[in-house]
Parts: C-alpha cells; sequence; structure tokens
C-alpha cells in the first residue's frame, strides 16, 4: 500500500497518482498521512481506489468522487463529497458546511454532524449523517436520499425537487414546499438497506420521519419531466 506523507509530497503529487491508475494495477489502496487540514485532498478520482486519509481535511475533500472509497478519520471542511458521482465518501468526525453539495451518485457517510447546507441540490446522491445536520439542509434538493439520526435545523428541505428526507429525531422547521410525509413499505425497505450500508445497526427505520416536497412550486409537470 503506498503511504502518501503530506508533510513532505505536495498534495498535487498525491492527486496526479490517484488520477493515474493504470489498468490492471496492484496499487489501489492509498494510505495519506498528516493531511493537516489541507485542501482538495483526493479530489477528482475515477478508478476503484481506496484511500485512507488519517487526519482532518479542509475544503472539498473527495470531489467529484467517481469509482473511489475515500475514508476521512478526522473531520472535513466545507464541500466534501460535492458533485460526486459515485463510490464512498466516509467522514469519521463532523463535516461543515454544503456536504454533498450537488452530488449525483454514491454513498456519502458522515459519522458525526454535518453543518448547514447539508445536501444542498442534490441530484441522486445517497447521504446518511449518524448526527445532527444545520440550517437549509437538502435545499433545492432533486433527487437521491438524506438520512438523519439525529435532528435537524431550519428550513429542512426549502424548494425540495423529488429528493427523499428521512430524519429520526427533531425538525426545528421544514422550508418552503416542504412536507411531511407518509413512510410507505418501499420507504422503510430503502431505508433500511442505506443504512445497513453505513453501518448503522442501533436503529430501525420504523423511527423516522419522511419527508418531500409538496409539489407547490413547480414551474413544470412531474408526468413530463422527460419532456424538458
Amino acid at each position: 500500500m503506498p503511504v502518501i506523507d503530506l508533510a513532505t509530497t505536495p498534495l498535487r503529487e498525491l492527486n496526479s497518482a490517484l488520477h493515474n491508475i493504470q489498468n490492471g494495477s496492484n496499487d489501489l489502496s492509498f494510505e495519506v498521512v498528516n493531511p493537516r487540514g489541507s485542501h482538495s485532498v483526493a479530489v477528482g478520482i475515477d478508478a476503484p481506489v481506496t484511500v485512507d486519509v488519517k487526519g482532518s481535511v479542509g475544503y472539498y475533500c473527495a470531489g467529484m468522487n467517481d469509482g473511489g472509497t475515500v475514508t476521512v478519520h478526522g473531520s472535513a471542511g466545507p464541500g466534501v463529497a460535492e458533485n460526486m458521482m459515485s463510490g464512498t465518501v466516509v467522514i469519521e468526525g463532523d463535516a461543515s458546511q454544503y456536504a454533498g453539495a450537488t452530488g449525483r451518485g454514491g454513498l456519502l457517510v458522515i459519522k458525526g454532524n454535518a453543518a448547514s447546507r447539508c445536501g444542498i441540490s442534490m441530484k441522486g446522491i445517497d447521504i446518511v449523517v449518524h448526527g445532527n445536520i444545520g440550517h437549509m439542509s437538502a435545499f433545492m434538493g432533486q433527487s437521491g436520499h438524506l438520512v438523519v439520526l439525529g435532528d435537524a435545523g431550519d428550513a429542512l428541505g426549502d424548494s425540495l425537487y423529488e429528493a427523499k428526507l428521512f430524519v429520526r429525531g427533531s425538525v426545528k422547521s421544514l422550508g418552503a414546499d416542504c412536507i411531511e410525509k407518509e413512510l410507505r413499505p418501499e420507504h422503510l425497505t430503502k431505508l433500511a438497506e442505506l443504512l445497513e450500508r453505513a453501518g448503522v445497526t442501533e436503529v430501525r427505520p420504523e423511527e423516522f420521519k419522511r419527508y418531500g416536497s409538496a409539489r407547490k412550486l413547480y414551474n413544470f409537470n412531474i408526468d413530463n419531466a422527460d419532456a424538458y
């Protein structure tokens, strides 16, 4: 396993190595030590590599991830896993604002708390937060799932499209056009799958409430979305 020490190795070399994985390579697991809050660690991965970051990171860690598995053994600054396409990103600590913003796929797991705007403009990503989330989370969320084991701040799901939100704790307030919805069997099945993938074993899907769009703000008919 290659070990890259960011105290002595430029960040550009780390990201370059992750971007130049050769077909058939055996070096698919990387350990990054001494990240010291560096920004843009492990961005733009487009191969099935595994990256373990031993410490906390700054802005935009694992942005645009497409197929990699990135684990941060610490906390992450703003924009972690922004615009993720596929793969898995796990933050063992807390995440700052707009975690998973505009994410199109993959799974983001935050084992601590997430700050404001978690999942803003999400477009297919699945996000599981073991703790609490801040205000304006899932703002304009288009598709995907946001699962919160703790509490949610003000204006959850403001201007929401078709993303599905599940909160186990309390919600301080709902945003414009976001309402509580029935938790049907198909939602329980999906929720159980997401909890399992995120390593959550101590809670049951039935303990959550589901929130979604009231569909009153749309300027198009969802049934005709493919025509636009």
